[in-house]
C-alpha cells in the first residue's frame, strides 16, 4: 500500500483573488484583493483613506460610513469585489479644492464631534438627509442620524452640526455643493 504525502499549496493560491478597478474620490484605482476582504479593509490598507474608520464590522457603528454610488453604506458590510466599476467617495474625498465640505465645516464649527472616530457616518447620514430636506425637524435628524454610534458627545452637538448645515445649505446659492 502506497502513501502519498499531500502537496503544499501556496495561501495565496488558496483564497480566491482578483484585480478591481473602481473610481475613488473622482480617481480611477485598480486594486487587487482577495474575495473575503471587505470594502473597508481595501479603502484603509490598500489605498490608505484612514478617514474610512473600522469599527463594529458589523454594521452597527456607522464609522466606516462611504457612499457608493451616491448612496451611504457601511463599508464593513460591503465585499470589495462588489464594488467593482463602482464610484466610492469617502470623508477624504468630500473636500473641494482642499476646502471642506458644507456639512463637514458645520461640524467643525459647532463641535458635533470630539474624537472624531464616528465621524463618517455622521457627515453621510446628514448629507443624505439634507439631499432631500434642507429644514428637517430634530426628530427628523435624530431619525436620519440612527445606526451612528458616538461614544463621546452626548448628540446634542452633533444635531446642532446638522442644523447648521441644513441653515447653510439653505442659505447657499442654488444649493451648490459637491455630491449633494
Amino acid at each position: 500500500m502506497s502513501h502519498t504525502q499531500p502537496t503544499e499549496t501556496p495561501l495565496e493560491d488558496a483564497v480566491p483573488a482578483r484585480e478591481l478597478s473602481m473610481t475613488v474620490n473622482d480617481r480611477l484605482c485598480r486594486v487587487r484583493c482577495e474575495d473575503r476582504h471587505l470594502l473597508v479593509e481595501v479603502l484603509r490598507e490598500q489605498l490608505r483613506l484612514k478617514g474610512t474608520h473600522i469599527g463594529c464590522l458589523n454594521g452597527d457603528c456607522g464609522a466606516c460610513t462611504v457612499e457608493l454610488n451616491g448612496e451611504p453604506v457601511k463599508s464593513c458590510l460591503v465585499l470589495a469585489p462588489a464594488a467593482e466599476g463602482a464610484e466610492i467617495t469617502t470623508l477624504e474625498g468630500l473636500a473641494l479644492d482642499r476646502d471642506l465640505d458644507p456639512v463637514q465645516i458645520a461640524f467643525w464649527e459647532n463641535d458635533g464631534f470630539q474624537c472624531g472616530f464616528c465621524i463618517p457616518g455622521q457627515i453621510f447620514a446628514t448629507r443624505r438627509l439634507l439631499a432631500g430636506n434642507t429644514d428637517p425637524t430634530d426628530a427628523e435628524i435624530r431619525s436620519a442620524l440612527a445606526g451612528n454610534i458616538c461614544r463621546c458627545t452626548g448628540y446634542q452637538t452633533i444635531v446642532e452640526s446638522v442644523r447648521a448645515a441644513a441653515a447653510a445649505r439653505r442659505d447657499a446659492p442654488d444649493h451648490v455643493e459637491k455630491g449633494t
